[in-house]
């Protein structure tokens, strides 16, 4: 009797106490989801989202007005209208919850190689009509540049979204067509300080 009470086998914890199987069965239960979740988010990482979207150029208007927002030195203010026409019904599956769809102007000027702005943006959330066909639509942000440099320049305009998925990482994803307007050589409008 005494053996038995103080050996070395009764010092493990029972497994059939209610808090062992408690954390027995949680951890089990979250393994299992998180191997569930990792297949659904591996069973759409590798379709291919990319869809043609047409962007066309209604009208520019070139600002060189005074920016009251910073130092007030005088910049490059443009505003653009523009057509967008893109069908993504078929970007959306069961593991798609809303895309984040964005227009970007991409252009080069004497002091900088490399300059993105985002000029319109829309979300299209699942169960939303997810075809746009959209007129006359005006720069939703301030196109501002950091100097004069718009005038005469090549602006490259393409539609991409963002793929936010109910399981996995969000996707980057850019429509392989673009458009390039040019914009004007004048000024629609000149204010100084």
């Amino acid at each position: 009797c005494f053996v038995r009470l103080f050996s070395p086998n009764n010092d493990k914890p029972k497994m059939h106490s209610v808090t062992n199987r408690s954390n027995h069965l949680l951890s089990y239960t979250l393994t299992v989801m998180a191997v569930v979740t990792g297949a659904c988010a591996l069973s759409t990482r590798f379709l291919h989202y990319e869809r043609p979207a047409r962007v066309f150029g209604r009208r520019v208007e070139l600002h060189n007005i005074p920016n009251f927002t910073t130092d007030q030195a005088v910049n490059d203010f443009a505003t653009v209208k523009f057509d967008v026409k893109v069908d993504l019904r078929s970007v959306f599956n069961w593991n798609v919850k809303q895309l984040f769809v964005y227009l970007t102007a991409e252009y080069a000027t004497d002091d900088n190689v490399f300059n993105q702005v985002v000029v319109w943006d829309e979300i299209i959330e699942r169960g939303d009509d997810a075809v746009l066909d959209l007129k006359n639509v005006a720069s939703e942000y301030f196109f501002w540049d950091d100097g004069s440099g718009l005038r005469n320049r090549n602006v490259t305009f393409y539609l991409s979204w963002n793929v936010i998925p109910v399981a996995g990482a969000i996707l980057d994803v850019a429509s392989p067509l673009t458009n390039r307007f040019l914009f004007p050589y004048a000024y629609h409008r000149v204010v100084t300080k």
